[in-house]
């Protein structure tokens, strides 16, 4: 697909239409994701007898990665329309933490509920489509760099 430019010239559209949807219904599922999670620990602290400590240094855990994800969203995004390998490319790199926050909420929490287990996975299947897109987006940016 090309688009028209100034004086005559075409420029190729070089962004990832599966990565933005991608990106797009991420944002919408953590939103999801993220108020389940804080009722499920609403609930674990309230039924099961849980240590305080885990239970505060888990809610930290999913502050921080609301800001992760949405800073990781963002510049996905932003990298993608842009065609800026350095926004995608950090995008990536901030995958790989939340990568193992979700990890840890799949395994290592103190306890684990079998709806944590299904969200937590959804999300890693998210995670890692987003990483092999993006991955090929940077390379197709980089490569329409050096021909330019």
């Amino acid at each position: 697909m090309a688009v028209q430019a100034n004086r005559g010239k075409t420029q190729a559209i070089l962004s990832s239409l599966p990565l933005q949807i991608l990106f797009y219904l991420n944002g919408w599922y953590y939103v999801a994701f993220w108020v389940c999670e804080a009722l499920i620990f609403i609930y674990k602290g309230n039924v099961l007898p849980y240590p305080t400590v885990n239970l505060v240094v888990e809610w930290i855990l999913l502050v921080l990665m609301a800001i992760l994800e949405a800073c990781r969203l963002f510049m996905g995004k932003k990298g993608n329309l842009t065609e800026r390998t350095i926004s995608l490319l950090l995008s990536v790199v901030l995958s790989l933490p939340m990568i193992f926050a979700h990890v840890y909420l799949l395994i290592w929490q103190t306890y684990v509920l079998r709806a944590e287990i299904i969200l937590n996975s959804i999300q890693l299947v998210f995670l890692g489509l987003e990483l092999v897109f993006s991955i090929i987006a940077i390379i197709t940016f980089a490569r329409a760099d050096t021909y330019s």
